[in-house]
């Protein structure tokens, strides 16, 4: 397929832009440039467009904030176009915005500041043996999905609506097919990328490989891709959705324990099984529960008969459906959007069953002290997943083929601003609880998902020094001005 041809992508970056060099320009008269030279490409404050990007964020710290004018490029030539304007004035910020699923503030919207959201640009190809899905670097996951579905294909992107492709695979990405594929990270041919200079270029294995792998994983440190060329697999029918059960029954928590514990066994590994044991408290009430999701067409499959054979589900909506449907489906239980909302992740080796009831038991004290610190709209979650089983084509540093690492991912959500530094403390004193335990047991992994990470957190340096390294390199060769350190401040910085 011709658009997948790396030099001539190349020769993009060589071709001088049709445009004047610019003086110093305010973000004002750059998002008027924009305009005039785009026309409807760019909204404003109280235009029904640009209310309808900000209200769009899933989180409400972001959509608290209030960019100068949003920039919607439709092309990979207005998104270079856009870079020579901002890289003209050096003190002229802006931000990258996707599915605008990150929940703190600024990880993909800015106050004053540009929002370039990338939506538009959200176009699909099926190479000729349809190997390859080449994307818009806007797409939104869930929007994909079904258009791969008649040809009984998948790629691997996000497992709930509205996740978009920039963010999630830069970051790593977490799969239905990551236990056989890795991070959705690890499935990426190529990207075509514009770099602070404006110029494009297609970082592939066999071409840019330093800036290819520096992608898969460092976040939006290097420039802005335009252009996703995605692994497809073949993908019919599978099987999965969510069970919950009352949190109040002990004999229930104790077999979830014992169930995730033996599921993470290496022993008992299974490719096609991507779960999540989910504990959560909402409305004044606990209950805990699993999201099961198996890829070939088996109902009820032999490694999940320890959650599935748990008696008096309070909810059951197991079955058949394709990846869209599901994604669909498993987005029905969640909620659409939330107001204040603060996440920390850690990792580590799998426990017995003992370390995980001693887990558990700290969440449910956390929420009890939350409860009791008059937090208005509390909802606590703590969520035990596997760790895609990586093939190492990555910036993560995390070892090839280990079954048996667990991503814990502890959540508070409420409404009020007041409430900010109580609920942090809170979820701090939790995590730090369950850290201690795993250090002490010696199963505590210094890795950090940069997907599920605050900003408190340092995901870089959980890569390892040599992995950070690296990346760093790869960011002052490609951006030696550090624009997309010192103009683009949303996400985590390579040198903050």
């Amino acid at each position: 397929m011709s658009r997948l041809i790396g030099p001539l992508l190349q020769l993009l970056g060589l071709l001088p832009l049709a445009t004047v060099a610019l003086p110093s320009s305010s973000t004002g008269s750059v998002c008027d440039i924009l305009n005039s030279r785009f026309p409807g490409s760019v909204s404003y404050s109280g235009d029904p467009i640009y209310t309808a990007s900000v209200s769009s964020y899933y989180s409400g710290f972001e959509r608290a904030l209030s960019p100068s004018c949003i920039f919607r490029p439709t092309s990979t030539a207005e998104v270079s176009e856009f870079v020579h304007l901002v890289s003209v004035n050096a003190s002229l910020q802006f931000t990258i915005r996707g599915g605008g699923h990150t929940l703190f503030t600024g990880a993909a919207n800015i106050d004053g500041g540009i929002t370039v959201d990338m939506r538009a640009m959200n176009a699909l190809a099926l190479s000729d043996d349809h190997r390859i899905a080449s994307v818009g670097g806007g797409s939104i996951f869930s929007d994909l999905y079904p258009q791969l579905v008649p040809h009984n294909l998948t790629v691997m992107g996000g497992r709930v609506p509205g996740i978009g492709i920039g963010g999630f695979t830069t970051g790593g990405g977490l799969n239905f097919l990551s236990r056989k594929h890795g991070f959705s990270c690890d499935n990426i041919y190529g990207y075509e990328v514009v770099l602070a200079n404006g110029s494009v270029v297609y970082a592939s294995a066999s071409s840019h490989r330093d800036l290819w792998l520096a992608l898969k994983g460092g976040s939006n440190n290097f420039g802005i891709v335009t252009r996703f060329d995605l692994a497809t697999f073949p993908q019919g029918l599978m099987w999965g959705g969510l069970v919950l059960f009352n949190y109040t029954d002990h004999q229930t928590i104790n077999a979830q324990a014992q169930a995730f514990s033996e599921f993470m066994d290496p022993a008992n590994f299974d490719s096609a099984a991507d779960m999540g044991l989910i504990l959560n408290f909402a409305d004044g009430s606990f209950s805990i529960g699993n999201s099961l999701f198996y890829t070939e067409p088996v109902a009820y499959p032999p490694v999940y008969r320890p959650f599935t054979s748990l008696p008096s589900p309070i909810l059951d909506d197991l079955g058949f459906n394709n990846v869209s449907g599901m994604v669909a489906k498993f987005g029905d239980s969640l909620p659409s959007r939330l107001n204040r909302v603060t996440e920390l992740v850690y990792s580590f080796k799998n426990a017995n069953a003992t370390i995980y009831k001693h887990l558990f038991q700290i969440w449910e004290d956390g929420c009890t002290s939350l409860v009791e610190a008059g937090i208005s709209g509390l909802q606590v979650q703590y969520l035990l997943q596997p760790q895609p089983v990586t093939n190492g084509t990555n910036s993560l540093g995390q070892a090839p083929g280990e079954t048996d690492i667990v991503i814990g991912l502890a959540t508070v959500a409420y409404d009020n601003a007041s409430d900010d530094n109580t609920a942090m403390i809170g979820l701090q004193t939790m995590v730090n609880a369950q850290e201690a335990i795993l250090q002490r047991a010696g199963l505590y992994i210094p890795f950090k998902y940069l997907n599920y990470a605050d900003k408190s957190q340092d995901p870089f340096g959980s890569y390892g020094k040599a992995n950070k390294a690296r990346v760093e390199d790869v960011s002052r060769r490609y951006d030696p001005q550090q624009m997309f350190q010192r103009q683009v401040p949303g996400g985590f910085k390579l040198f903050a």
